[in-house]
C-alpha cells in the first residue's frame, strides 16, 4: 500500500530520481520556511513530539508526502503510505485494525493518505473513530481546499497547514544539489551551467517533483563526453522543456527593460508592441502577477480619470491570475493590455499626487485648520476644535466656500484634470466647483436658520433662505415663519429684515445654530 513520491530515500539508482532526491531529515528538507523555520510552529511540534493529526494543503510536488515521512521517521512511528486513488473501506479497515493492534503494543502508527479528498464521504467517516481513539495519528494530503473537501467531522479533528509553491531560489538549491549528491547524480560528473538550473527551476512553476524530472530527462540526453562526464547545453534544456530558452533575468537588467517597454508601448498606445513585450515576459517565466501588478500601476498613472473602467480592468486582471495560473491567464492579462493601450491617457492623477507629496515632506507638521478638526470632546471643543465647520449637506448645492487646506498651501492646485476621455467632464465640473465657491466666498459668512411651525431649517446659503421667506410668504404674514442670518452681523441683518425682531426668537435662533455646530 506504500508508494512512491517526491524526495524518495531509496538507494535504487534505477528508482525514478525524484524519489532518490527524497529527504529523511529536516534539515535537507527545502521550503515551507513559514512551518518549518526556527521557531516556528510545525518544527515546535515536531521537536517536543507532539505530533497529532493534520492536514497539509498544497500544490502537486512541494513536498508533502515527504514531511509526513520525516513526521514518522522522527516521532520512531509506523508509517502507513495510503493512497486514496487505489484504496477503498476493506483497506482502511484492515490498516486500522493493524493500527489498534500496534497502539496496544505501544506502538504509534502514522497514516497518510494521499490525495484525501478523493474519499468520499463514507471513507472519510471510516477513519473517524481511530483518530478519536488515538489508534492513529492521520496526516492527509490535498491539492484542494479542505473545507470543502474534507468532511466537516473529520476537518475539526485535524490541524490544517498550507504548504506553498517552492520558490524558484529553493528549486535551484535541490537542481544543484541533486548534480553533486551520490543519490543523484554526483558520479556522472555533470557539467551545467547556473543560468540552465534556473531555467528549469523556473520552468518547474514550484513543483520540485517537475523540476527534478526535467533535470533527468536533460542529463540523460545530455553530451557524454570521452572521460564519462556529462555536458547539459542550452539546446538539451530546450528540447526537455518543450520552449526555447530566452534572454530573460528575473532580478537582471533584461527583466526591468522589458517591463519598461511594455509600460511605455501601452502609454504610447501601440496594443501590438505591448502584446509582444507581454509575451516576452510571459514565456521566459515571469510571474504573471507581477506583470498585473504593473498594470494595476498603470491604469491610475497614465489613464487614470480619463477612464476610469481602467482600473477595474486591471484589477480585474489581477485577480483572474490568481483563478487561473499561466498559461491560462496569458489571454487575461493580453485582454488588460489591449484595453489599457486604447484607453484614453491622462498623467494628472500621477503629477498632482507628486506636487502634493513634495509639498507633504516639505511641510511635514504644517496644522490641520481647526474648522476641520474633530471635536469630540469638551476639551477639544474649547480649543475651538470644529468651529467654523460648514456641513456640505446642509446647502442646497452641497458645496461650502470653507477652507480645507492650511493657510501655506491654500491657493495650492495638484489637481489639474485634462481634457482626454471621460476627464474632459471631470474638468467642466470641477470649475463648476470653484466658481460657485468663488461666489460664495462674496457673500456674509455665517449660518442661516429658518423656523416655521416650530421646526427648524438651517442652511449657508442666504438665497435658499430667501426662497424659502418667499415659498412661506402667506405663512410668514400670519408670524408664522421668521427667517434670520446668524452671524457677528446677525442683529444688524435682523433689523434690516425685520423692523422690530424678538430678542428671544434671535436668541432661540443662535442658540439652535449654535447646538447644531458642536453636534457636527
Amino acid at each position: 500500500m506504500e508508494q512512491l513520491s517526491l524526495f524518495g530515500n531509496s538507494s535504487d539508482l534505477t528508482a525514478p530520481l525524484a524519489s532518490r532526491m527524497r529527504p529523511d531529515s529536516l534539515e535537507n528538507y527545502i521550503g515551507q520556511k513559514h512551518l518549518l523555520g526556527e521557531g516556528k510552529v510545525l518544527r515546535l511540534i515536531l521537536e517536543r513530539d507532539q505530533v497529532s493529526s493534520m492536514i497539509f494543503w498544497g500544490p502537486p510536488g512541494v513536498g508533502k508526502t515527504t514531511l509526513a515521512r520525516i513526521i514518522a521517521h522522527h516521532t520512531k512511528a509506523a508509517f502507513v503510505d495510503f493512497s486514496a486513488v487505489t484504496s477503498g473501506i476493506k483497506e482502511i479497515k484492515e490498516i486500522m485494525k493493524q493500527a489498534e493492534n500496534d497502539r496496544m503494543m505501544g506502538m504509534k502508527t502514522i497514516v497518510f493518505v494521499d490525495e484525501i479528498h478523493r474519499f468520499n464521504k463514507a471513507q472519510q467517516d471510516a477513519f473517524l473513530p481511530f483518530v478519536e481513539k488515538g489508534s492513529i495519528v492521520l496526516i492527509g494530503a490535498t491539492t484542494e481546499n479542505p473545507s470543502f473537501e474534507v468532511n466537516s467531522a473529520l476537518l475539526s479533528r485535524c490541524k490544517v497547514f498550507v504548504l506553498e509553491a517552492l520558490k524558484k531560489e529553493d528549486l535551484a538549491e535541490l537542481l544543484e544539489r541533486t548534480l553533486t549528491d551520490k543519490k543523484g547524480f554526483g558520479n556522472m560528473h555533470v557539467s551545467m551551467e547556473r543560468s540552465l538550473i534556473e531555467v528549469i527551476a523556473a520552468f518547474a512553476n514550484g513543483d520540485a517533483r517537475t523540476a527534478l524530472n526535467t533535470l533527468e530527462m536533460a542529463v540523460l540526453n545530455g553530451e557524454m563526453q570521452s572521460d564519462g562526464s556529462v555536458i547539459v547545453t542550452g539546446q538539451t534544456v530546450e528540447q526537455c522543456i518543450g520552449k526555447k530558452t530566452l534572454l530573460y533575468d528575473k532580478n537582471g537588467e533584461e527583466h526591468y527593460n522589458l517591463i519598461s517597454a511594455l509600460h511605455k508601448s501601452m502609454r504610447n498606445s501601440d496594443p501590438n508592441a505591448a502584446v509582444y513585450w507581454l509575451a516576452r515576459m510571459l514565456e521566459a517565466g515571469e510571474d504573471p502577477l507581477y506583470v498585473a501588478r504593473r498594470l494595476v500601476r498603470f491604469a491610475s498613472e497614465d489613464i487614470g480619470m480619463a477612464d476610469s473602467q481602467a482600473l477595474m480592468v486591471a484589477v480585474s486582471a489581477y485577480q483572474a491570475c490568481h483563478f487561473n495560473g499561466m498559461p491560462e491567464c496569458d489571454v487575461n492579462l493580453t485582454h488588460a493590455v489591449v484595453y489599457l493601450s486604447m484607453a484614453p491617457k491622462s498623467n494628472a492623477l500621477y503629477v498632482g499626487y507628486g506636487k502634493a507629496r513634495e509639498d507633504a515632506a516639505n511641510m511635514l507638521n504644517e496644522p490641520v485648520p481647526l474648522q476641520i478638526r474633530n471635536g469630540v470632546t469638551g476639551l477639544m471643543r474649547d480649543l475651538h476644535y470644529g468651529e467654523g465647520y460648514q456641513y456640505a449637506h446642509d446647502t442646497e448645492e452641497k458645496i461650502t466656500n470653507m477652507q480645507c487646506l492650511p493657510d501655506s498651501v491654500k491657493d495650492r492646485k495638484y489637481y489639474e484634470p485634462t481634457t482626454q476621455g471621460a476627464e474632459e467632464a471631470v474638468k467642466t465640473k470641477l470649475e463648476e466647483i470653484n466658481e460657485k465657491k468663488q461666489k460664495l466666498k462674496k457673500r456674509p459668512d455665517g449660518r442661516y436658520a429658518c423656523r416655521y411651525h416650530n421646526q427648524w431649517f438651517y442652511s449657508y446659503d442666504h438665497d435658499e433662505c430667501l426662497r424659502l421667506r418667499e415659498k412661506y410668504k402667506e405663512a410668514e404674514k400670519r408670524g408664522r415663519i421668521a427667517v434670520y442670518f446668524v452671524s457677528e452681523y446677525a442683529e444688524k441683518w435682523v433689523d434690516r429684515a425685520y423692523p422690530n425682531p424678538n430678542p428671544r426668537t434671535l436668541e432661540a435662533v443662535k442658540r439652535h445654530v449654535r447646538i447644531l455646530s458642536n453636534a457636527i
